[in-house]
């Protein structure tokens, strides 16, 4: 039978105090809608659906290059009404998944086995225990322990508000059941809303099995209605993080002071310093020494590399035994060969550095091709950009750059050249050859200082 998932996104979040939907608000960088979506993705579901409602036009704009079918709930009566939108989009032969937009940590085993439940012709729930229940429906069950109905807490009696089993909401079954069901929901309660719960009683009063499975945390079922929430799951979640590359062979000085916001891996022997952020795609090969205050983004960083302090790294590749920092900013484009050095306060940017090429300090090095064994002094710059086009510079293999050299692009500086400290070259430079472009210098003698008047 073919999965169908239906993702309810469609509420306002009121308490997040904010003119961003709630489902928009990140999560270890990414949108919350953005984590439910991926993990049914995983499913391999043959649809999802995204019910939009409050601020639909900035979800449609998150979700235009997804492969989604977006449904409008205009008025918002209930999570019943909001799976109803969905309906005439789903196969009566499917089976429905119902998640939640602002329930981010949802795992794929836990779906997995609430799916498999709910296509053997049941109706599947996903609970949890909870010490506090307050604010949560109440999952009410007979004398021989079978689920019979779910009684929200505004609606619930003072015998029903002293369980701890709660309703997380997400629940799986046949569609042909839900579009039997939905048609049939009372806004008779005290919210005046189409509750979805309602029609577990439905399932229980027609003597169809009803399946519950709990999570293995109840994070991983944790709605977020606030930003003190928000913030609670972001620590689990980094938490969680922190312990799996731990248990994988990396060190972390402090795992309570290191944030992974994205698709990150990490070889073994990797030691990680205080207050670094992974984000996007990142790559860190084995035995990599990452330095305080670093962020890397969206990079690949290979064996043996050392990443000292305050660095950051953005849409770069560097290659094995490399050294960057500390305060070195790689911009994106920017690749090191195996070896290369780029120091403390120094930027690049569309740049190759060769092997054992050397930027050690203070200089800004843009659309460049440096070759290998160069070295680059202190304070030079390529003047790529003249207001409106990017140009090139090319440096050869083994070229020394004299400290405070300006390149202005484009420009060639042969193999073995040489440029004299405090030029400004315009004009290529041949190998080996030795260039300078500077004013020649005047001492006068007769000169007298000024004094203050």
């Amino acid at each position: 039978m073919a999965l169908e998932v239906i993702i309810l996104a469609a509420g306002q979040g009121t308490r997040m105090k904010s003119q961003l939907p709630k489902v928009l608000h990140p999560l270890a960088g990414k949108p919350m809608v953005g984590h439910v979506i991926d993990i049914a993705s995983e499913l391999s579901p043959a649809k999802v659906h995204v019910v939009v409602g409050h601020g639909a036009p900035l979800l449609k704009d998150y979700l235009a290059d997804r492969p989604l079918n977006i449904a409008e709930q205009t008025e918002q009566l209930g999570t019943g009404h909001a799976v109803d939108q969905a309906m005439p989009h789903v196969d009566s032969e499917s089976t429905v998944l119902v998640l939640y937009g602002d329930v981010p940590l949802i795992k794929k085993d836990t779906l997995e086995q609430l799916v498999a439940r709910a296509e053997h012709s049941k109706l599947a729930l996903l609970t949890v225990e909870l010490a506090d229940p307050t604010g949560y429906g109440r999952i009410v069950r007979n004398v021989t322990g079978d689920v019979e109905a779910i009684v929200e807490h505004k609606d619930a009696s003072a015998e029903q508000l002293s369980i701890q089993e709660i309703n997380t909401g997400i629940l799986a079954l046949p569609a042909a059941w839900l579009k039997d069901w939905l048609p049939a929901l009372s806004s008779d309660n005290a919210q005046g809303e189409y509750y979805l719960t309602d029609i577990i009683e439905m399932a229980a009063k027609a003597d169809l099995p009803i399946a519950a499975i709990q999570p293995s945390s109840e994070q991983e079922v944790q709605g977020v209605n606030n930003r003190l929430q928000l913030a609670e799951l972001e620590r689990w979640y980094q938490r969680q993080q922190a312990d799996h590359w731990m248990t994988q062979g990396a060190t972390l000085l402090d795992p309570l002071r290191v944030d992974f916001r994205g698709d990150i891996k990490i070889g073994q022997d990797v030691t990680v310093d205080i207050n670094v952020i992974f984000e996007g795609r990142v790559r860190v090969g084995n035995n990599v020494s990452i330095g305080a205050n670093c962020i890397l983004k969206d990079c690949e960083i290979a064996d043996g590399s050392v990443i000292n302090a305050n660095s950051m790294i953005d849409d770069s590749k560097v290659a094995e035994n490399c050294l960057i920092g500390p305060f070195a900013r790689l911009r994106p484009g920017t690749r090191l060969d195996k070896g290369a050095k780029v120091g403390n306060f120094v930027e690049t940017k569309k740049t190759h550095l060769g092997e054992g090429s050397k930027i050690n300090h203070l200089s800004y090095v843009g659309d460049a091709e440096v070759g290998c064994g160069a070295n680059i002094g202190a304070g030079t710059i390529t003047c790529n950009y003249d207001g409106v086009n990017k140009f090139k510079t090319e440096i050869g293999n083994g070229a020394f750059i004299g400290s405070n050299t300006s390149l202005v692009a484009p420009v060639k500086v042969g193999d073995g050249a040489t440029t004299g400290a405090g030029s400004t070259i315009t004009k290529e430079i041949p190998d080996n050859a030795l260039g300078v472009a500077r004013g020649r210098q005047t001492n006068l003698t007769s000169w007298k200082k000024p004094v203050k008047q």
